[in-house]
């Protein structure tokens, strides 16, 4: 069985930026219902399909497939409930690990997350200086949350 862990982090400065260009990513949500989720995502050129189970803590059943890009844009443009997710997606690599930072746009824009995948639960992670709070265990940062809630739409004081 596929297993995503992962730790989430809203970034707190720009010195993540020097480095190899973003992918601009589309995304969406077929299913997004008890904390199972169906999405469909345009990643560049390629396209997939991913089936996530419920999570525990940063841990969480994942499946992903690639399908044809051409398949990802119709799911995209006419079965996804809620909107899509605009994203461009920048990788950097930082003590060991790999770094995915998204800086969002669209009704999610000014939102900007980092997110590391660990091999285990407990594995150890050194922040970056540009990993601000973790949000992990906070709903509203997931990528099916922001599709029904976009981050603009959020109440800030």
């Amino acid at each position: 069985m596929g297993m995503e862990i992962e730790r989430k982090f809203l970034v707190s400065n720009d010195d993540w930026r020097p480095g190899a260009p973003g992918v601009i990513y589309r995304q969406g949500y077929l299913l997004a219902e008890g904390g199972l989720t169906v999405r469909v995502r345009r990643a560049g050129e390629r396209g997939y399909l991913t089936i996530k189970g419920p999570a525990e803590g940063p841990a969480r059943p994942e499946f992903e497939y690639e399908i044809p890009a051409a398949d990802a844009d119709a799911m995209l443009d006419g079965l996804v409930r809620g909107g899509v997710v605009d994203k461009i997606r920048y990788r950097r690599a930082y003590a060991g690990l790999l770094w995915e930072v998204d800086v969002f746009a669209g009704e999610n824009a000014g939102l900007v997350v980092a997110e590391v995948e660990l091999e285990r639960v407990d594995q150890p992670v050194t922040l970056p200086g540009w990993a601000g709070e973790e949000v992990t265990d906070d709903a509203r940062y997931s990528n099916a949350a922001l599709s029904r809630h976009p981050f603009r739409s959020w109440s800030r004081p």
